[in-house]
């Protein structure tokens, strides 16, 4: 009698094979459960095994989904080759182009909002001022979501670097603050894991256990003023952050 066991190893043997490829879905439960005799508790099991491998993941609308497991890494060198205003590729897009991988943003939204404790302590802002917050994604196409950012920046700084636009900022953040005198000049990093909220883990289609890096940055100017606090998310297995060249 087939096990939830052996039901999981045969599709994970399939899925590598490249019989489903990245973006295919796996056959409906009904369609395993009659050709394998195998019951639905059965089937849900071994789907479960591959989601907490990350190698699927499942939606009620998409069915179970291949995920795609290529790495991304994404070295500090990112910043200071996109520090020079007027080039076309931000970080993001620099680091997975010299991978061979499509990558780009995605706005998801900008609004006013005014600054909490924590946010505005870290922009040296009195609580309550006003800050323009953008919501993005990072993507690999055609539609591979790898990483979620959440970005503040004080209002008058983003209206001046044009932050406060709906419209691409081509070449990324960095050099439109650049071209308006408040080139980035430091930054502090702080990178942990945990596990994703219910909200993180659809966005970036995952399930079971795979955990999230995040990413907490605020960028500073050569004065010591800070320009942008970021809070980023990406699945860990799909994020490899490497600082090149650290000073010891």
């Amino acid at each position: 009698m087939t096990s939830s066991g052996d039901l999981s190893a045969e599709l994970r043997q399939r899925i590598r094979e490249g019989e489903f490829a990245v973006g295919s879905k796996l056959p409906t439960n009904a369609e395993l459960m009659a050709a394998h005799g195998v019951s639905k508790g059965t089937v849900t099991k071994a789907i479960s095994a591959l989601a907490d491998e990350g190698l699927v993941y499942s939606s009620k609308r998409a069915g179970t989904v291949v995920r795609a497991q290529t790495a991304v890494q994404i070295p500090l060198s990112r910043y200071g080759q996109t520090l020079a205003p007027g080039g076309a590729l931000g970080p993001w897009e620099t680091a997975t182009a010299a991978q061979g991988l499509d990558g780009y943003m995605q706005l998801i939204a900008v609004e006013r909002v005014q600054a909490d404790a924590d946010t505005a302590a870290l922009l040296n802002l009195p609580e309550g001022d006003e800050l323009v917050y953008r919501v993005r994604q990072a993507l690999i196409r055609p539609s591979d979501v790898v990483q979620l950012q959440h970005a503040w920046y004080p209002a008058a700084l983003a209206e001046e670097a044009g932050l406060d636009s709906t419209g691409k900022i081509t070449g990324g953040v960095y050099g439109a603050l650049t071209a308006v005198g408040r080139r980035p000049a430091t930054a502090t990093e702080t990178v942990s894991a945990r596990m994703p909220t219910e909200a993180e883990a659809a966005q970036l289609r995952i399930g079971g256990r795979v955990a999230v890096l995040t990413l907490n940055r605020v960028t500073f100017d050569a004065a010591g003023h800070p320009l942008e606090v970021l809070r980023a998310v990406a699945p860990a297995d799909r994020l490899q952050l490497s600082y090149d060249n650290l000073p010891l």
